[in-house]
């Protein structure tokens, strides 16, 4: 283990560094026509699955790992992993295997996950003395989840991602392998689950893994002395089985809901009796998602245009259904944290549109965007939708106007509809929002500036760094934004929102150095 401690640093503010023309809002309204009455997507439902899956991940492929004491961050350059002290900002490192990748920690605090790619292992690292133990696990691996309760962690490959690395492997790679790691006892239970695992869910006791793969759900008893899957057939057609996308579990344990991309129907999976039903939906269900509440299930079925609502307590039962807007394709669905409102929207094509669901009344209404969506989320609060866009622009775009080809992203208040939309210099890395869900932060590849979103008046602050940034996050509890950057001996930057300060430690892998 190498340990470095920043030792007795005061931290001095950077003030003055904050450039508003660097890159510019110039949205013109009468650039953008209105959604017409017939819309302008082809929603034909024989050709609605030529677009392909819809995709909810965004580019924050390397989050940090946060707890109410510190935050953790993977520096794959250097083979590290970086604890940062919270709210003193001490900043200690510790080494870990090749090219880390993931980082994670446990509900209680106590510890943290990093898995490795390049050594194909996974260091369980306490939280308090920085004490590692190093997991073999399992080769051609590239996702991780962890248990709610901090207890086991699952490493696979997940099918979705694409993953240049392994291509150019030597040697033998399998598909359908995960490692299961007991993270107390530092245990490694391999296994073989069914071919191309796409996700993997926890039960809220934690007392089990699911693993979704195209033809089969792998249900692991964590509780058993040996965890081993027990294989429950998703597709009727074993030849060729619909892909397997996603899988959402009901709150109480009792189902698990699965959806495959193409098919005209939602799998229904007693985890109890692990028997295996079947619900009607409209054609190509392109999203699954549990209301926040818990009551219901929604499906989003792209080639019908409908959404489909399924009561969890009993999932048999005709679902309501709800038409969406003729003429536009809607793929994918995005709740606010109280449910009430849904974000409809599609990644699989390049549509400059989105719509707003009223839950309560079933009311859907579509609104314009000046391009083609790539990314959307919506603040902690449920009060402002951020959208990050394409850098391709629609069919028919004007090569004149403000974003042609340009990267871009929007802020929009989902209470009165105000948007700004902002023209990027270069394509978005990272964002984070804060806890209390009044800024958002992002940073740019090869833009040496962190960018402040304030989701209540809809501006932006840049704020300018001293290198190329890697990494974005938040503090618990604090007003602190952090960005990590290029740096040989690392460097890590501390944003205050409330005095819009920067300081900056850079050397923290030998020692900390202040720079002013």
């Amino acid at each position: 283990m190498r340990v470095s401690k920043l030792s007795s640093v005061v931290l001095l503010c950077v003030l003055g560094c904050f450039d508003e023309k660097a890159w510019d809002s110039g949205y013109d309204q009468d650039d953008y026509a209105a959604p017409s009455d017939e819309g302008d997507a082809d929603t034909d439902a024989d050709a609605d699955t030529d677009w392909g899956s819809e995709s909810e991940d965004d580019f924050l492929r390397l989050p940090p790992a946060t707890t109410d004491a510190y935050v953790f961050v993977a520096s794959p350059e250097r083979d590290t992993v970086t604890r940062v002290s919270v709210p003193s900002l001490d900043v200690l490192t510790v080494a870990v295997g090749d090219n880390p990748a993931l980082v994670a920690t446990s509900a209680d605090y106590a510890k943290a996950v990093c898995f490795s790619t390049g050594s194909d292992d996974l260091a369980v690292i306490d939280a308090e003395s920085l004490d590692v133990v190093e997991v073999p696990l399992r080769s051609n691996l590239n996702a991780l989840e962890m248990s709610p309760d901090g207890a086991w962690a699952v490493v696979y490959h997940d099918a979705d991602i694409a993953d240049e690395e392994y291509d150019d492997q030597g040697g033998a790679q399998s598909f359908n392998e995960i490692s299961l790691v007991n993270l107390d006892s530092f245990e490694h239970f391999p296994m073989v689950v069914g071919s191309n695992p796409r996700q993997v869910v926890f039960t809220d006791e934690a007392d089990q893994a699911i693993v979704v793969s195209d033809q089969y759900l792998a249900i692991i008893d964590l509780l058993a002395t040996a965890p081993g899957p027990e294989l429950v057939q998703l597709a009727e057609d074993l030849l060729e089985p619909p892909r397997a996308e996603e899988i959402a579990i009901a709150p109480d344990g009792s189902y698990a809901f699965v959806r495959q991309f193409a098919a005209d129907e939602i799998t229904v999976i007693d985890l109890a009796s692990h028997e295996v039903g079947r619900v009607e939906v409209g054609f190509n269900p392109t999203d699954l998602d549990i209301m926040p509440d818990g009551s219901q299930a929604v499906v989003v079925s792209r080639g019908a245009g409908e959404l489909s609502l399924l009561d969890v307590a009993d999932p048999f039962a005709e679902p309501e259904v709800i038409e969406l807007p003729e003429g536009y394709l809607l793929g994918s669905l995005a709740l606010v944290p109280d449910g009430s409102l849904g974000v409809l929207y599609t990644t699989a094509a390049l549509e400059d549109r989105y719509a707003t669901w009223d839950v309560g009344s079933g009311e859907v209404d579509v609104h314009t965007l000046v391009k083609p969506i790539d990314t959307l989320s919506i603040s902690p609060t449920g009060e402002t939708l951020l959208i990050f866009h394409t850098r391709d622009n629609v069919d028919g775009a004007d090569p004149e106007g403000d974003f042609y080809d340009e990267y871009a992203l929007t802020m929009a208040d989902l209470g009165d509809l105000r948007t700004n939309p902002l023209r990027l210099p270069a394509e978005p890395l990272e964002y984070a929002n804060s806890l209390d869900g009044a800024y958002g932060y992002f940073a740019m590849d090869g833009e040496q500036s962190l960018v402040q979103l304030d989701y209540s008046s809809l501006l932006y602050l840049q704020v300018e760094l001293k290198s190329d940034p890697v990494h974005v996050g938040v503090l618990p509890d604090t007003d602190y934004a952090w960005v990590s950057q290029q740096h040989e001996l690392g460097r890590i930057s501390f944003f205050d929102a409330q005095t819009e300060s920067l300081e900056t430690i850079t050397g923290f892998e030998l020692n900390g150095e202040i720079e002013h």
